[in-house]
């Protein structure tokens, strides 16, 4: 038997010899070396690929390439965000009818779809609290006014008097107690004259005591008569009593000053408590007066209400604009205080859009801000990033930028129509859906491609505007001008 490797080469032999025989028969009068690659050697027979299989290479590199370039192309940022249309200011926002007053529905003016202008009746409400069934309740009132105004008069002349009365016993107390102090001075006065009458009286006493008792001595030794022994003890006994007199009078005088004390004490006691009769009196009047005027007054604002309550049995449209929907039905129904009636759409609004923004999203934004809006009902093609190229969009302007978070981690953002875009439809109903793009900076679509891989927020190339500094500034500067 041949061993492996022979038989290699006898095959090969064999293939070598078969080839040159076709190679005679398909180009005949040819060298073999001179036959193209792809007869001479079968291998290049079977890697020739079709012609389509080129054509999608060349496609295919060609979309990639595109693709490369594509990625620097500029893509503009944006917040997307859902939202409804709403007014501008509050005062053109769909508002509620309320009664004023508790009443029973008696006729309705208006029906659902009909428009009315500022001051219509919308229905008519008869009252349900018999505090107000009687019709002359206004009437008797005023006469109750009346009679309270007239106490309140009588009471205003008690107190002039009392006033009176009391500057006339002030006066007399001022006079009687000058009185009383005029007699207390001269009580002391005669006080004085008397103590002064009785030290001379003492003195002349003693002085006429040393010569008696002298002429004693002298009458003992013989030296003076008895007759004029008896004249000096007749002196003594005059000295004596004048003394006595004069301690008498200066006692007087004691009992004087000090009843002359007493009874400026009891006139200031009396005239005191006249005084605070008095002023008793006065203020218990004027605390009368107070009360009776509050009365009045009351009764008065008991009879205003009444009037003016008589004035709510009719509710008035409250400006003019669409009857929306009923709230309350039929007639003979109940309506309570404050209770909703009717909705209003009013006539003339700024239409506006309120978009609900996340919290990571809304440091970003700043009034003046262009947004494009998509609308319910508006067939539309947008592109977020290339909205120069989108089809059935709008364009709008942020007006306003929430402090506070309307919803849980979402801030309300007020947008109004850009006067530099196209005009917004004329039929936006308020509370139709709305979808809005707010636009930020632009950067090439690899970065925003990357950027929402990663889960970053937008870039900014400026720092938004601070709206609380600006209005504060803003307020400030009209105030300044005012």
């Amino acid at each position: 038997m041949l061993n492996l490797h022979t038989r290699e080469r006898i095959e090969a032999k064999v293939r070598l010899r078969k080839k040159r025989r076709v190679e005679k028969v398909n180009y005949p009068g040819k060298v073999a070396d001179e036959l193209p690659l792809e007869e001479r050697y079968y291998t290049f027979k079977l890697i020739n690929l079709p012609r389509s299989s080129s054509v999608l290479a060349y496609w295919v590199g060609g979309l990639f390439i595109a693709g490369i370039l594509a990625m620097f192309l500029p893509w503009q940022q944006n917040i997307r965000a859902k939202g409804k249309v709403t007014a501008f200011k509050p005062e053109q926002r769909p508002q509620t009818v309320n009664s004023t007053i508790d009443g029973m529905i008696a006729q309705w003016y208006v029906q659902e779809g009909e428009f009315v202008n500022k001051g219509d009746t919308i229905l008519r409400l008869t009252e349900i609290k018999d505090k107000y069934f009687d019709p002359r309740t206004v009437e008797r009132l005023g006469e109750q006014a009346k009679a309270k105004a007239l106490s309140v008069n009588a009471m205003q002349d008690k107190a002039a008097a009392l006033r009176a009365q009391l500057e006339a016993i002030e006066r007399e107390y001022a006079f009687s107690l000058q009185k009383a102090r005029n007699k207390l001075q001269q009580a002391g006065f005669k006080v004085s004259i008397d103590s002064a009458d009785y030290v001379a009286a003492k003195v002349n006493d003693d002085i006429a005591r040393e010569q008696y008792q002298r002429f004693v001595v002298l009458y003992e030794k013989g030296l003076v008569s008895q007759t004029q022994l008896e004249s000096r003890e007749q002196k003594l006994q005059e000295t004596r009593a004048k003394l006595v007199s004069a301690k008498n009078k200066w006692d007087y005088a004691l009992n004087e000053l000090a009843n002359a004390r007493v009874e400026l004490a009891a006139v200031d006691a009396e005239y005191t408590g006249k005084l605070a009769k008095t002023r008793s009196e006065l203020s218990e009047t004027q605390y009368k007066i107070a009360d009776a005027i509050a009365s009045l007054a009351k009764t008065e604002s008991e009879a205003t209400s009444v009037a003016v309550r008589a004035e709510y049995y009719i509710v008035r449209a409250p400006q003019s604009g669409l009857v929306v929907k009923a709230l309350k039905a039929g007639v003979g129904e109940i309506v309570k205080q404050g209770e909703a009636i009717v909705t209003i759409m009013p006539e003339d609004h700024e239409p506006a859009v309120e978009l609900y923004v996340r919290a990571a999203d809304v440091p970003l934004l700043s009034t003046g801000r262009h947004v494009r809006l998509e609308f319910d009902g508006w067939p539309a093609l947008q592109f977020s990033g290339w909205p120069s190229v989108a089809v059935g969009t709008f364009g709008g302007q942020i007006a306003v930028v929430d402090f506070i978070n309307t919803a849980e981690g979402e801030y309300r953002v007020l947008v109004i129509q850009d006067p530099k875009d196209e005009k917004w439809p004329e039929q936006l109903r308020v509370g139709s859906g709305v979808v809005g793009w707010a636009m930020l900076d632009e950067v090439p679509i690899w970065f925003e491609i990357w950027r929402q891989l990663n889960a970053f927020p937008p870039s900014l190339k400026e720092k938004p505007q601070d709206d609380f500094k600006e209005k504060k500034k803003a307020k400030k500067s009209e105030d300044d001008d005012y």
